[in-house]
């Protein structure tokens, strides 16, 4: 009986030092919520001397010595010491297997979205009652199962119509426009920017451009903004339908086939982009992202589809006219019901994810280091200008956010009320070969070889077959 005990002690203390539901600070050792005074975010009180050391293995070895100097700071303010390992490039799930093997394991680590959630589950703690999650600005961006947290992205990209908002008020100031709205936040659904888009292109000589839309650049490997971008909209409804997932790339990765339920609204703006472009359709396949950035730079037309990545090439751009305060960013409206309500194209394939196997008061303090990062003064001035990041968190007030316009849009986008942003669905398509027979189709289709039937059997007999190879 006396073993059995023992042996029953054993279990109950391991089991407690293994959990993996996070237990968050008291409110006395909690951090402020948008503080920005790092004194005011103190270390747990109970850490015990072992705890006063945690493991980050870093993903991105080009930010490594940034982390190096945040660690030091960290250590100097509250004694904690941050351990940085950072994996070498391409090795990052290699070395994650090794290191969480080891008696001193990670006590922070980085997951592939909801992929990488399924390879690591039983390591991830459950954050939702965290400060961190808390600050994170859209809340459907974590890697979240049932009411539980477990992964939180550190940095986002969108993308989704860039517009040249002085072009558009020249356009809304016209006494003969054919629409009522008067301004691009009024244009809130496919109806509305179909509507606005021809009528500028029937004014295009008033409004001194070529084209409403950049070129859609179907040359040979400039076709990832269509065939992987824009075909994320109808897969991600489509998938969104099912109801034995809540996350879209999940359903995707299930998928063996799909219906291309969807396939309509993706032809609505694809049509819209070619039948009112600066290039005509029999030219297309000869453009490059590159020369519809560049049309775009020098004023020649509106819009164009792309991400946040875009404006250092816009402003790079010899000879570009567009001032930053008129670039804007609008979402991809395709003709779905209730798209008044849907955001930008937002993703990340970053996520942060704590050690539930590590005792808890390593957990508390890894944290209590991560809110303090996103958080503090000092933390916030590293995410921005030395990390590089467009951080989707509430605590960064409108000076402590990048400069360029496209990542202020993306954010400012993530924080509207009402807006579901679009996540990433693009991450379940089963190969690139999938991806390039959609965009190769589209151009047969844009030359008139291909009706857009032959472009919906392809794209659903191109699926069967890349997940039954």
């Amino acid at each position: 009986m006396k073993k059995i005990l023992v042996i029953l002690l054993a279990v109950i203390i391991v089991t407690s030092l293994t959990s993996c539901v996070f237990v968050p600070l008291d409110s006395n050792q909690q951090t402020l919520n948008g503080s920005n005074d790092s004194a005011n975010q103190p270390v747990p009180s109970a850490v015990s001397e072992k705890a006063m050391e945690i493991y980050f293995l870093n993903f991105k070895p080009e930010i490594a010595e940034v982390y190096q100097r945040i660690a030091t700071d960290y250590e100097s303010e509250t004694g904690v010491k941050v351990n940085v390992v950072t994996a070498a490039s391409g090795t990052y799930e290699t070395t994650l297997k090794s290191e969480i093997a080891k008696a001193e394991a990670p006590t922070i680590f980085q997951i592939n979205g909801p992929v990488g959630y399924q390879a690591w589950e039983e390591y991830c703690a459950d954050i939702s009652g965290t400060k961190l999650y808390e600050y994170l600005s859209d809340k459907s961006l974590a890697v979240s199962k049932g009411s539980g947290v477990y992964g939180i992205p550190y940095v986002v990209e969108g993308y989704g119509i860039i517009y040249n908002n002085a072009i558009l008020q020249k356009y809304f100031s016209l006494a003969d426009k054919a629409v009522s709205i008067s301004s691009a936040d009024e244009i809130q659904s496919f109806t509305d920017l179909k509507a606005v888009v021809e009528d500028m292109t029937g004014k295009k000589e008033q409004l001194g451009i070529e084209g409403v839309f950049a070129s859609t650049s179907l040359n040979q490997g400039e076709q990832w903004r269509w065939q992987t971008h824009l075909a994320n909209l109808p897969l991600y409804y489509e998938f969104k339908d099912n109801q034995d997932f809540d996350n879209t790339v999940l359903a995707g990765l299930d998928a063996k086939e799909i219906q291309f339920k969807y396939g309509a609204q993706f032809r609505n703006i694809f049509d819209l982009y070619t039948n009112n472009s600066s290039t005509a359709k029999g030219l297309l396949g000869g453009k490059s992202v590159n020369d519809s950035m560049a049309e775009f730079a020098l004023g020649k037309v509106a819009m164009v589809q792309n991400g946040n990545w875009a404006w250092s090439q816009i402003a790079s751009v010899e000879g570009n006219i567009v001032k930053s305060e008129d670039i804007r960013f609008m979402p991809i409206y395709t003709g779905v019901v209730g798209e008044e309500t849907q955001g930008l194209c937002i993703g990340t394939e970053n996520y942060l994810s704590i050690n539930c196997k590590v005792s808890q008061e390593k957990q508390n303090a890894s944290i209590a280091f991560l809110e303090w990062l996103f958080s503090s003064e000092k933390g916030k001035a590293y995410v921005t200008n030395d990390l590089g990041f467009i951080a989707p968190y509430t605590t960064f007030k409108e000076n402590e956010k990048p400069a360029d316009p496209l990542a202020r849009e993306v954010l400012a986008w993530m924080e509207r009320d009402g807006t579901v942003s679009v996540p990433w669905t693009f991450a379940a398509f089963p190969s690139e070969d999938f991806k390039n027979y959609f965009g190769d189709v589209l151009l047969e289709y844009v030359q008139g070889t291909k009706t857009w039937d032959d472009v919906a059997q392809i794209v659903i007999d191109s699926w069967k077959s890349e997940k039954g190879s």
